[in-house]
């Protein structure tokens, strides 16, 4: 398990490494407030949507706690988007000025709800859903510039990547659980995400910026895409690499039966 005071110790550390990192809390327990020192790190907050249906889902990170213990903090609010939220007109512009108005608020970023395959919940998004964010969202970002969303990231959202293997952020990040030890798999999402109806923040920013073009028509894609070939080189040369599941094709998918670690304050 991973305590605040822990966390305390080895962010500092790799800042003065040159690593850039991100936590990212329900805001349960206080945002310490020498974090805010660190350069090179920031919090994130996870706030699925208004309190009607965040309170509900997030117990006992309600808002009252949130707003309680990032006071004085300056955080970025990653808001994850259901379809209950569509139930009232209005809630996506109420949801965003809300947390724009806020001064711990640095930066308010968007998921989407991301399935499993087969699953059937009330939480997913419809087809007409995404298009009505990748409509409204790059509208609500030009007056509230707290929100970070554009009509490139909403083309992203609209033709997510066909497969972890075929999505940049998943090439790229190691996912592992809060011991630092359980490895996830094939992506931060484990099990079988539904790569069609993906909704990752992450992922989309990466899917978003693999056709800029660079030079001479090179993409950001083709460097990426070089790096990981020569990253999988350096692997085989290696007699105990660990190869990530989403890079072999039919590897066996998780079984259920992995223990949860849950992080103490």
């Amino acid at each position: 398990m991973i305590r605040h005071r822990e966390l305390s110790r080895i962010l500092p550390a790799l800042s003065e490494m040159g690593v850039f990192t991100l936590v990212v809390t329900s805001g349960v327990i206080p945002v310490p407030p020498e974090w805010m020192k660190i350069p090179r790190q920031r919090v994130a907050i996870s706030v699925d949507g208004l309190p009607e249906h965040h309170d509900i889902r997030r117990k006992p990170a309600t808002y009252e706690k949130i707003l309680k213990n990032i006071a004085g903090c300056e955080v970025n609010i990653h808001w994850v988007i259901t379809r209950p939220m569509f139930e009232r007109a209005g809630y996506l512009e109420e949801y965003v000025a809300f947390w724009s108005d806020r001064s711990e608020a640095n930066r308010v970023w968007v998921s989407m709800y991301t399935p499993q395959v087969g699953e059937s919940s009330a939480e997913m998004l419809t087809a007409e859903n995404r298009a009505t964010l990748a409509r409204e969202l790059p509208a609500l970002a030009k007056r509230y510039p707290k929100l970070l969303f554009n009509d490139r990231l909403a083309k992203a959202f609209l033709h997510p990547p066909e497969n972890p293997g075929d999505c940049l952020f998943a090439k790229m990040s190691a996912n592992y659980s809060a011991d630092l030890a359980s490895r996830v798999e094939p992506c931060v999402f484990g099990g079988t995400p539904d790569c069609s109806q993906c909704g990752c923040a992450a992922s989309m920013g990466m899917h978003m910026v693999r056709a800029v073009n660079v030079a001479a028509g090179l993409k950001v894609g083709h460097f990426i895409g070089a790096s990981v070939k020569v990253g999988l080189l350096a692997n085989r040369l290696k007699s105990r690499a660990a190869r990530p599941d989403r890079w072999t094709p039919g590897a066996p998918r998780p079984s259920g039966e992995d223990v949860l670690v849950q992080i103490q304050p």
